[in-house]
């Protein structure tokens, strides 16, 4: 049964649209904690549009469970990554201009660059995973630089308009999952997953970890963030 990794970034969205100290992605990440969140990500982007670098800090100092930090592969993350030591770093494309995540790393066409970040990173001690496009060579590729883990992008299952089309995306994010699982990885999966749709993912056996964020912290503005974790495990079937 796949864990639940919830994505607090958006909480601090919310409190950098006032800049002001509130709302506090730390009180929302012990919150989810104590809904039976079984890890807690937060994507520390270079323009830090909402996660901080001192929540990083904090967060790292009060998550009980795992902390898996989104990031970029650059110098300056990398030096940031050291210095916290999450239990995870996943490694993110990232363009100044996307409203959020827009797709998966290009794992084959950057493997050079790649390759020494992982390495400097298990060196650090160090977990690291790929966040991928549910192709089969990004998988191969993200084995062969000596990732420990991918996430499989779901953003086509969860933005098909059809039954059709999103039968034949699951079968895609299938295939790469088991595929990953075959070469020994870890296989995650996430990105616009919801109460509504996040059944089907959840009932696949290679899945250790789905990483939801958009979906729990809208629902917590209305419910409160332990009650929308606990329905969210129960919509995918862990509690």
């Amino acid at each position: 049964m796949a864990q639940l990794g919830v994505n607090i970034d958006h909480v601090a969205t919310v409190r950098q649209a006032r800049r002001v100290a509130e709302p506090d992605p730390v009180h929302a990440a012990v919150l989810a904690e104590l809904g039976g969140a079984h890890g807690i990500t937060v994507h520390l982007r270079g323009d830090r549009r909402h996660i901080q670098d001192r929540d990083v800090e904090i967060l790292r100092a009060t998550v009980k469970t795992r902390l898996n930090l989104e990031m970029a592969a650059t110098q300056e993350m990398v030096r940031i990554a050291l210095t916290i030591k999450p239990d995870q770093v996943t490694l993110v494309p990232e363009r100044r201009e996307e409203l959020t995540t827009e797709g998966g790393l290009d794992v084959v066409l950057n493997s050079v660059q790649l390759k020494p970040v992982v390495k400097t990173l298990h060196d650090g001690g160090i977990r690291v995973s790929m966040f991928v496009d549910p192709d089969l060579e990004q998988v191969k590729e993200s084995h062969r630089i000596d990732a420990q883990a991918v996430e499989i992008n779901t953003a086509a299952y969860a933005d098909a308009r059809d039954d059709k089309s999103r039968e034949a995306a699951l079968r895609k994010t299938v295939d790469a999952a088991r595929l990953a699982k075959r070469l020994g990885l870890q296989v995650h999966a996430g990105h616009g997953l919801t109460y509504r749709n996040v059944g089907p993912l959840a009932a696949v056996s290679e899945f250790s970890e789905l990483n939801i964020g958009h979906s729990i912290v809208a629902r917590a503005v209305l419910v409160g963030m332990e009650r929308a974790v606990r329905e969210m495990l129960d919509a995918m079937g862990a509690r």
